[in-house]
């Protein structure tokens, strides 16, 4: 296997519960086997909520040295008076600083990976945060179109690709088209040969209306739209089936059938993965030149400081960029 560098973890906004997860994952690194990483923010948020030992580093290599016996943290002072629980436009600035630090040590390849802490959007753009969300800054930063990637979730046992995100329902009729089904299908695709080792992928699409429209009885949007766009895969190779009734595509028996499946809208992709996988749902987005994932969760900021936080996503969020990461190097190293 080819020696990866040590991953990057931007810590998230300071008063919520990304640096909480961090440094409990970094507590249970043995027992889940994890690869070195080391968060990059302001030092200070870690010690608000944890007592364990910091190391102070000035570089990503430093991370491996460190790693064993203490928390690697790449500082920067200026999160403000940090809080847990009560975000400010300091620790807004300091969320924003480190994310576009991390990004950048892990575009020069100096970090293997770049893992995402919650941030409050809501703070972001106080401070003049012009971009939907993480995504679409790191997607930026690497030279990619935000329209050219996509979010996908992803549990032990269900992966989803949302078409649409952020958007009001009643516009997702006008927003799905066949176009846009078949872009983000052919990145989830690649990817999962890519990242996740998936040498045939199989893909399977939700309909937009329940009982995916009934033959046109409840809606066209299946056979005008939907089927087209398989049909489309299906000759470029892809293995891809639907549109399926998305209220009887999520119980075992039917997620053995694929690999990903690709939903119309936010919810009909995040209520299934969050229902079966809350505590190990990992968000990663797709057609980047790095790897990025995230916990599949916000700040929390009504817990943050209460030694309340789960760290299992962010475990999640770890092994996947690592296990990500890597493939993409032994391939490199196999060309």
């Amino acid at each position: 296997m080819t020696a990866l560098p040590p991953l990057a973890v931007a810590m998230g906004d300071p008063a919520g519960v990304g640096p909480e997860i961090i440094a409990k994952a970094w507590a249970r690194r043995r027992e889940e086997r994890l690869l070195p990483f080391f968060a990059v923010g302001d030092v200070r948020a870690i010690a608000r909520v944890w007592d364990g030992p910091v190391a102070h580093i000035d570089s990503p290599s430093g991370a491996f040295a460190a790693f064993d016996d203490a928390l690697p943290v790449l500082t920067m002072e200026n999160g403000g008076e940090i809080v847990p629980g009560r975000p400010d436009l300091e620790g807004a600035r300091c969320a924003l600083h480190s994310l576009e630090l991390a990004t950048g040590l892990t575009r020069s390849g100096a970090a293997g990976a770049l893992i995402t802490g919650p941030v409050s959007k809501a703070q972001l753009y106080q401070i003049g945060f012009t971009h939907p969300g993480q995504t679409e800054f790191v997607a930026e930063r690497v030279g990619v179109a935000a329209s050219a990637t996509v979010m996908m979730l992803a549990g032990p046992t269900l992966r989803v690709v949302p078409a649409t995100t952020h958007v009001a329902l009643s516009q997702v009729p006008g927003l799905i088209t066949t176009g846009l089904l078949v872009a983000k299908a052919l990145v989830t695709a690649r990817a999962l040969v890519r990242d996740f080792g998936i040498a045939s992928p199989r893909l399977a699409f939700a309909g937009l209306n329940p009982h995916a429209g009934e033959q046109g009885a409840i809606g066209r949007e299946e056979i005008d739209v939907i089927i087209p766009a398989v049909e489309a895969l299906v000759a470029q190779g892809i293995d891809a089936t639907g549109p399926m009734a998305a209220d009887t595509m999520f119980h075992a028996r039917a997620r053995a059938t694929y690999d990903a499946a690709i939903c119309c809208y936010h919810d009909q992709a995040l209520v299934p993965l969050k229902t079966l996988h809350f505590d190990e749902g990992v968000n990663i987005t797709l057609g980047l030149p790095i790897v990025r994932t995230s916990p599949d969760h916000g700040t929390a900021f009504g817990i943050a400081g209460q030694d309340r936080a789960e760290p299992g996503a962010m475990i999640a969020a770890l092994r996947l960029a690592a296990e990500a990461a890597q493939r993409r190097a032994d391939a490199l190293v196999a060309a």
